[in-house]
């Protein structure tokens, strides 16, 4: 018992919060560059500081988001208004990119220090699929998703990937958009009403929902009204852990894979 409708056919995972706990690493990355910035802007513009919220801020601006359309989303909402900038800026300029890279930095040097933990039920879902079922694709807005699936072994288990590297060389809108998804889905030779999505992010949802997609699990690994939430943006079903779904009281029918 996958815990799918019958109808689906392929599976198409966010990274980040899904398949692995890098989510709290990226949280951790963002509050690290964001707090640094906003204390640099009130000490310029007189403003008071008001600290990055990673309850608040880290849900509704950057999760999910390609890097520059979470600094840009999150300047937005604090009328913080900078020049764009390009993809080679250097860390320390205050541009759009330049904080996206600084994050990135950031991120990385976390993750070498720490390593990538992979959540159990995760791996045996996928395992489970990679024996039994259709195609699996990863579709995730980091650029650094390959070496994450490489460096957990997770990439034994996919036929493809689509993320941010993929995005910029194809021209792909980020989630909320759902381009991403559609471009996995074709890769895997699917068509979305024959795919699930998994997705924790709220925007990830939305894409699922937006790209006509045959189901849309949402993965709540925060708590605090976040399933609602989810549920709210477009997830079918929500599950704190996706080995819930290879229970026999799973909510549908067995995988019956490609026809």
């Amino acid at each position: 018992m996958l815990g799918l409708p019958d109808h689906i056919q392929a599976c198409l995972f966010d990274l980040d919060g899904v398949l692995t706990n890098t989510a709290t690493v990226h949280a951790a990355a963002w509050k690290e560059m964001f707090d640094d910035f906003l204390e640099n802007w009130a000490s310029r513009s007189g403003e008071p500081f008001v600290a990055f919220d990673i309850g608040g801020d880290y849900a509704e601006y950057v999760d999910g988001r390609p890097r520059a359309d979470g600094v840009r989303a999150f300047l937005a909402a604090r009328h913080i208004r900078l020049p764009e900038g390009t993809a080679d800026d250097p860390p320390s300029a205050l541009t759009v990119n330049a904080l996206a890279n600084r994050k990135n930095i950031l991120l990385l040097k976390r993750i070498r220090t720490d390593g990538v933990e992979v959540y159990p039920g995760s791996r045996v879902y996928l395992e489970w699929l990679a024996r039994h079922a259709g195609p699996r694709a990863v579709v995730s807005s980091s650029a650094n998703c390959v070496e994450v699936l490489r460096s957990t072994g997770l990439d034994t288990f996919v036929d493809a990937v689509v993320d941010g590297v993929v995005a910029a060389q194809e021209r792909l809108a980020g989630k909320p958009a759902p381009d991403t998804f559609l471009a996995g889905a074709k890769l895997l030779g699917v068509p979305p009403e024959r795919a699930v999505v998994f997705e924790d992010a709220l925007a990830g949802v939305e894409a699922g929902r937006a790209g006509g997609f045959g189901y849309v699990v949402g993965v709540d690994r925060v708590g605090q009204g976040h399933a609602e939430q989810l549920r709210r943006h477009g997830a079918d079903v929500v599950v704190e852990d996706l080995a819930e779904l290879l229970a026999p009281s799973a909510p549908s029918g067995l995988w019956r894979g490609p026809a």
